[in-house]
């Protein structure tokens, strides 16, 4: 199944707080998009693996994506290096995506970074044909998408541009929703952590209105780039 785009993050949940706005707009505009979480956020303070591969695919029905896998990488202890980096191209392989979405550059959680790193890398190696994969007994053939954009998430990273988010943040809240395991909850008996407070889910609409704001919409999601982009005409830009 070839995809438009192919999102990754290293928890499931960081796709749907990172950029669940941008994938509901690009399906609506007639994308085909795809989620990969490398983790099953195992070490996380609240739930467990059971609990978040159903709340993971909960939010895949409500984001409306054609394809959401699990790689089961360790949390907390996954590391890029050539097993890691084969297992995201197999993936880029498979889905053939023309733009990947992935993890913030620099964040509070270590593997945030670490996600961003690996599946940066293993998108240039998946480009090359002397790298040989296989997947369910047929060879793979070699795939690099044409960008790689990195979504913002904890640390308030300055954006490189903004995706105009209106009219989709009831349905991104949704899918963060879906995860009622790991977000604030008043009647929860379980410990804190620091997203399981009202202040970090309040600071998620925060930052969409900001970044609208300062841009001329009412919300938007922020990315970082890798190089230039480059646009055809002055017209182009917002």
């Amino acid at each position: 199944m070839k995809l438009d785009i192919l999102a990754f993050g290293a928890h499931p949940d960081d796709v749907e707080l990172g950029c669940a706005g941008t994938i509901l707009k690009e399906i609506s505009l007639g994308k085909t998009v795809g989620i990969i979480d490398l983790t099953r956020g195992e070490l996380g303070t609240r739930g467990s693996a059971e609990i978040r591969d159903q709340e993971a695919h909960a939010a895949a029905k409500i984001l409306g994506v054609s394809a959401r896998e699990n790689l089961e990488m360790r949390d907390g202890f996954f590391v890029n290096d050539e097993k890691h980096q084969l297992e995201i191209i197999k993936m880029i392989r498979k889905y053939q995506p023309e733009i990947v979405l992935c993890n913030a550059i620099d964040d509070r959680h270590i593997d945030h970074a670490k996600g961003s790193n690996l599946v940066s890398d293993a998108c240039f190696l998946s480009g090359l044909m002397k790298i040989e994969t296989e997947l369910e007994g047929e060879q793979q053939k070699a795939w690099r998408p044409k960008i790689v954009y990195h979504y913002i998430q904890w640390k308030n990273i300055e954006p490189d541009f903004v995706v105009d988010i209106t009219g989709f943040t009831d349905k991104k809240i949704e899918s963060i929703l879906a995860y009622g395991s790991q977000f604030y909850d008043a009647n929860s008996n379980e410990p804190e952590s620091p997203i399981t407070s009202k202040n970090f889910f309040e600071s998620l609409n925060y930052r969409s209105r900001d970044l609208g704001r300062l841009t001329g919409v009412e919300h938007a999601e922020g990315f970082t780039v890798e190089r230039y982009l480059a646009v055809n005409s002055l017209g182009d830009l917002m």
